[in-house]
């Protein structure tokens, strides 16, 4: 949207109804988020998920207040993992490791080095091309790469949501642990992230596509290109719950880093590694202080 390819409300638009298409390409990711934490059967089960969600959307209000791009994923599975120590239920340390502390860590180097390797690649491809041939090919181009990031944003935190659910459901006893995802758990999640995506994605977008670095077609171009070749690889792959706006904002300083190093506005991007960094903590802890003051409440 920043680059001129698409207007605010077409792009906004054309997101939220991707992201409601994303939500019904698998399930892989919903499966690793509910493997997180088994908050076991009943009140006390549902105590714990409700907990968890308190942290990861307190944390996320927080974030998003300031317009910075915060990692719901990570606070998600921060909130149910300080919820779950809280209470004394167990947490599968294995798949919090292996499928979300490593891919956060590794993920955001990732689409920064893949994003500044691509850049440098059109850079060169086009280097005799008439500059404002090239923009107009590159608008066309970027819309299409936009369209491709929009359902990997879908498939990756819708499911996220249908994750917790899940297990509140399981609490509840509404549901086995053998069953499938019910159809309206998948509607109701892809329904809130498109509605969300066209609510309040305007504050991001301005983060990324303009505080950040100032993007320009061909930039913007390859950091989608990246973020959704990332995005559908860990989902798809390994499975992964990794963050799309961490994912997007990395491959934009990537690209923007091939400009000159001092066109991308680092102290930003400081802010933003910032709350990459204190997201799962902060989240986790928020949910722990909520789970210690519903336990009082508990018969």
């Amino acid at each position: 949207m920043s680059t001129g390819a698409l207007t605010p409300k077409i792009a906004l638009a054309m997101a939220a109804i991707m992201n409601f298409v994303g939500a019904f390409l698998g399930q892989k990711v919903a499966h690793t988020v509910s493997d997180t934490i088994d908050p076991g059967v009943g009140t006390h089960g549902s105590v714990i998920v409700m907990a968890g969600l308190v942290g990861a959307i307190a944390w996320n209000l927080t974030t998003r207040y300031y317009g910075l791009p915060s990692s719901s994923s990570h606070a998600l599975i921060g909130g149910l993992v300080g919820a779950a120590l809280a209470a004394g239920a167990t947490a599968d340390w294995g798949v919090v490791i292996e499928k979300v502390v490593i891919p956060m860590l590794i993920s955001p180097l990732v689409a920064f080095g893949l994003g500044f390797a691509v850049m440098l690649g059109i850079m060169w491809a086009f280097r005799n091309a008439n500059p404002s041939k090239a923009n107009r090919g590159f608008k066309i181009a970027q819309t299409i790469s936009a369209g491709a990031m929009a359902p990997g944003h879908g498939l990756r935190d819708a499911q996220k949501t249908m994750g917790v659910i899940f297990p509140a459901l399981l609490t509840g006893g509404y549901v086995a642990e053998s069953d499938g995802l019910p159809l309206w758990v998948i509607m109701a999640a892809a329904t809130a992230i498109s509605l969300g995506t066209w609510s309040g994605g305007w504050r991001i977008m301005r983060t990324l596509g303009r505080r950040i670095i100032h993007l320009d077609p061909p930039r913007g171009f390859a950091a989608e290109s990246v973020a959704a070749s990332v995005l559908y690889t860990t989902a798809y792959v390994f499975e992964a719950p990794i963050s799309t706006t961490h994912t997007i904002t990395s491959a934009v300083m990537g690209v923007g880093a091939t400009k000159r190093l001092s066109a991308v506005r680092w102290g930003v991007a400081k802010s933003i590694l910032t709350a990459r960094v204190l997201t799962f903590p902060a989240a986790a802890l928020a949910a722990a202080v909520t789970y210690w003051v519903a336990a009082l409440f508990l018969p």
